[in-house]
């Protein structure tokens, strides 16, 4: 039910929702990497508010169109463990000299990314539980 009530709102087939949501993904993936390595490592740089909202809507619109439900639980395995992995990757790349604070950027900027698809799909997959009778 879920899936023909996304497609009747965004008026569009499960098909075509699948190739939008595969070109945001890699909109998304292009613009983490670009923004850390042009703009994370420079905190004062007013064009990173504007990235990393852009981040966030683009992992959003990858977690409503791109992940069907087959693939729920392995993406969401997948992106918890990126998730814990980058988190923590954050605090060891703070030693390291020279280019730790541009590994740091480039997990925050995954993050930022990956994180709001993650919301996203857990809480479609837990409407889907609820669903269920």
């Amino acid at each position: 039910m879920a899936k023909a009530m996304k497609a009747s709102i965004l008026g569009a087939s499960e098909g075509s929702l699948q190739a939008i949501g595969s070109w945001y993904f890699l909109l998304g993936v292009f613009v983490a990497i670009i923004a850390w390595a042009l703009l994370l490592t420079d905190k004062s740089n007013p064009a990173l508010t504007t990235v990393t909202s852009f981040l966030v809507l683009l992992g959003t619109i990858v977690g409503l169109l791109n992940v069907t439900t087959r693939e729920t639980n392995a993406f969401l395995l997948a992106s918890v463990a990126l998730v814990l992995v980058s988190g923590f990757g954050i605090t060891v790349y703070s030693d390291v000299l020279r280019v730790g604070p541009y590994l740091q950027a480039m997990l925050v900027a995954i993050l930022q990314f990956v994180v709001p698809a993650t919301i996203v799909v857990a809480l479609k997959a837990i409407f889907s539980l609820a669903e269920r009778k």
